[in-house]
């Protein structure tokens, strides 16, 4: 990764491969406790979307302003992981809320989208350290194939994306 400068591809690799990862590890300052997480992607604002209660902790810390943020998310398939930073913020936007509701959004609040509890949050992306491999299959070959070689595996694709 050293000397290397990060693409429009590398960009577009990490939103599409982001799109098939419904969750992650969510902390922010100023505890960085991280729990899991639902996201939705926003490539166009740049930004991720998680819909919460009001009183978890995540949320009380965000009361006195936005605060730096983590994101850590890990494909199953291993096509990628990626720790992916921002500014963290409380939001009011009743529109995105109404566009990001779903199935598993609802079976959190027994009131609905118009809950009192609920809380948006939007982590405004400044940056992403990705990781992109082909497949877990792909890594296994690889490390196989290093150990009967001698030679460095290669573990596919390791680039970080500036969102700022």
């Amino acid at each position: 990764m050293a000397g290397t400068t990060p693409t429009a591809d590398d960009r577009a690799t990490f939103w599409q491969r982001l799109d098939g990862i419904n969750a992650g590890m969510l902390g922010c300052a100023p505890d960085w406790r991280l729990v899991p997480m639902s996201h939705y992607a926003d490539p166009d604002q740049g930004a991720l979307w998680f819909i919460t209660a009001e009183g978890v902790h995540i949320e009380k810390a965000l009361r006195d302003g936005p605060q730096q943020a983590v994101h850590a998310v890990g494909d199953g398939s291993g096509k990628l992981y990626a720790r992916i930073e921002g500014q963290l913020s409380l939001s009011n936007d009743a529109a995105k809320l109404d566009e990001l509701w779903n199935t598993v959004a609802a079976s959190w609040f027994e009131d609905g989208k118009r809950d009192d509890d609920i809380r948006l949050l939007k982590l405004t992306l400044t940056e992403a350290e990705v990781w992109a491999t082909d497949s877990g299959l792909a890594f296994l070959y690889q490390v196989a194939k290093a150990r009967l070689t001698g030679a460095e595996p290669d573990m596919g694709d390791h680039f970080q994306v500036r969102f700022t």
